[in-house]
């Protein structure tokens, strides 16, 4: 893998964790059942993408 490559899959991996962090705050905070429940796959969802964007390292 080259250095320009490496730093794609590290800026992608901050993106997707920051998308996580940000769906588990924002399904805390809501009321509404079935918004929150798609909040929580959202979160599920940039789980896997940072869990595929590891395992290229």
């Amino acid at each position: 893998m080259t250095s320009k490559e490496l730093l794609y899959v590290e800026d992608a991996l901050g993106h997707e964790k920051f998308m996580k962090s940000c769906s588990v705050k924002t399904s805390a905070k809501l009321q509404d059942v079935a918004l929150s429940s798609y909040i929580g796959e959202l979160e599920q969802k940039h789980t896997e993408l940072y869990n595929k964007f590891l395992n290229l390292l």
